[in-house]
């Protein structure tokens, strides 16, 4: 079943009549072309042979010449239709034809090659069958041979190079795995031989000719070979340049723009070698970013930014410690009475502004929002992250989530504040975790919330927790009442906030 490429076929068919007419065309013009040029430098190489021999081997020649054109353009069009049919209809090709497509230029020089082989063969026959010297033999069909492999070698690059819209939405289907179809190192041999090898070896053949008085004609021949090959190299030559370094090139902006943070950025995979596979490997570590980015954002959601950084640096660890820090506690007054009046809508929607201004005013003084426990919340100060002076943002955060609260006038709250040694660290099941504090402190945290509702301010913090934070924001606070708590033997010294909660502007 085919799925489709967009919702209209005309953008399709267009590219597919410009890629396989292109195709068809050039590799096309460079059999003409190699067929003329080896007629040539054949038929002055063979000066020594009679005027049958030649007009036999050039007529029999030149109409198995046009009889291998016509069927190779046939061959060609049935391996280029099975991929012309998917394309122009806009639909994705299946793994198959993926595949057969990815083959096609292979295929095709491969078939370029055995006609020319083919016609090497039939020339030596009509050589024989008219008694031509076996050095005249030899060296049409070794020429033709030769001709044959630099044509399949150019039809190869060609077809690569016209292909490349194909290639592209190919190996979207069937990505370049370790089973490469032509290797970086087959194609540079081949490179190597259509540039140099083969036309080495046409010299060769030419300055190897029997002399017979035609020194200035194998001096001419050699020539033509020479410039032909310089022709045929540099076009070769750069095709393989631009097939190998418009991908680095392009993978090493991709590289850099990832360097910047840019996430969103994937690099075409247009190669079907080991270039494709880095440009698949490269994208592979993109996605692996961006996944590695939303788990952490989730992450984050869960546990707050700064467990989530600390955990990613560090990793994540069963393992507790140790750490002074201060407890803040917050909870709404009279919330069970809110939920009668309240419909569960409007309740919860009132509960998460009541959280974002908990949360806003917590991670702006470097506090870490730890739990939400129904109508109230647990923050912590000092853990993960060490601060300068804990007590100080604590006390500081608390009373801007009194006063944001207040200037809201959805709710009331209460909130305690103590300091004290904890256990910290992340409980639960290697598949589960919460990073979490325990200790005196938490507990005294949640004591004084409960006694705050009823004091002015709304704030009431332990005595040590103001004796440690810095003298500006003592200024704040003065001495409260003794309390003692449920759960601890001594009691408790507190303060309270001196600044009222501001009334509601409307």
């Amino acid at each position: 079943m085919h799925e489709e490429l967009h919702s209209g076929a005309a953008p399709e068919l267009s590219l597919a009549l410009r890629t396989f007419g292109g195709i068809g065309g050039l590799v096309l013009l460079a059999n003409v072309a190699g067929g003329v040029v080896a007629g040539a430098l054949l038929a002055t190489l063979n000066g020594d042979t009679t005027r049958h021999q030649q007009f036999v081997v050039l007529v029999f020649g030149g109409v198995y010449g046009v009889f291998a054109l016509l069927l190779g353009a046939t061959v060609g069009f049935v391996l280029q239709g099975r991929t012309l049919r998917w394309l122009a209809r806009g639909q994705i090709p299946t793994r198959d034809e993926a595949r057969r497509a990815l083959r096609h230029p292979l295929d095709l020089a491969v078939m370029t090659g055995a006609l020319w082989f083919v016609g090497a063969g039939v020339c030596a026959l009509l050589g024989a069958s008219v008694h031509a010297a076996a050095h005249n033999i030899v060296g049409v069909s070794g020429g033709l041979v030769l001709a044959g492999l630099t044509t399949a070698g150019v039809t190869y690059l060609i077809v690569v190079w016209l292909g490349r819209p194909i290639t592209v939405i190919a190996l979207s289907v069937y990505p370049p795995t370790e089973a490469i179809i032509f290797t970086l190192r087959t194609r540079m041999l081949l490179n190597w031989m259509v540039t140099t090898g083969i036309p080495l070896l046409g010299i060769i053949l030419i300055l190897a000719s029997p002399r017979h008085g035609h020194s200035d004609v194998r001096i001419k021949a050699g020539l033509g070979a020479a410039i032909v090959a310089m022709v045929i190299g540099s076009t070769a030559s750069s095709m393989l340049s631009r097939a190998i370094g418009n991908p680095l090139r392009r993978m090493a902006a991709t590289v850099e723009r990832i360097g910047e943070g840019d996430l969103e950025i994937d690099v075409e995979v247009d190669d079907v070698g080991e270039i494709g596979m880095l440009q698949r490997g490269l994208n592979d570590m993109v996605e692996g970013l961006r996944e590695r980015e939303r788990i952490q954002d989730l992450f984050g959601r869960h546990v707050g930014p700064a467990v989530a950084e600390e955990a990613i640096l560090g990793g994540v660890t069963l393992s507790g410690e140790s750490r002074d820090v201060v407890a803040l506690f917050v909870d709404i007054t009279a919330s069970t009475s809110l939920t009668r009046r309240t419909g569960p809508v409007e309740f919860v929607g009132m509960l998460n502004r009541f959280f974002s201004v908990v949360v806003d005013a917590v991670e702006t003084h470097g506090g870490l929002v730890n739990k939400f426990e129904g109508d109230a919340a647990l923050c912590i100060f000092g853990a993960p992250v060490e601060l300068e002076n804990a007590a100080t943002s604590a006390l500081a955060a608390a009373r801007l989530i009194r006063d944001e609260v207040a200037l809201a006038g959805e709710v009331e709250v209460g909130i305690g504040v103590a300091w004290g040694p904890v256990i910290a660290g992340q409980i639960g099941a290697a598949s589960r975790l919460e990073y979490t504090v325990i200790g005196d402190a938490v507990n005294e945290a949640a004591r004084l919330t409960d006694l705050a509702k009823r004091v002015d301010g709304n704030i009431l913090a332990s005595e040590a927790t103001v004796e440690a934070a810095d003298p500006a924001e003592q200024e704040h606070w003065v001495k409260g009442r003794v309390f003692r708590l449920r759960g601890r033997d001594a009691p408790t010294h507190t303060y309270r906030s001196l600044q009222p909660a501001p009334v509601p502007v409307d």
